[in-house]
């Protein structure tokens, strides 16, 4: 059985231009002994561009 946890990270104008934030999220639950399963878009613009997702950490119970 595995333990999921969800955490949100907000999409600005410049995070393709050196944003750093998710592989801090990524290595602090890895800390925890959590596993990056993926990522939901959970907020997208009418052109399709991405503003908010949820990544994904799993471990087992």
């Amino acid at each position: 059985m595995k333990k999921y946890e969800y955490v949100k990270l907000h999409i600005g104008k410049f995070v393709g231009a050196g944003s750093k934030e998710h592989r801090q999220i990524i290595d602090e639950y890895a800390e925890k002994g959590y596993r990056y399963a993926g990522y939901i878009p959970t907020d997208i613009t009418d052109y399709g561009k991405i503003k908010e997702m949820d990544l994904i950490f799993e471990k087992d119970k």
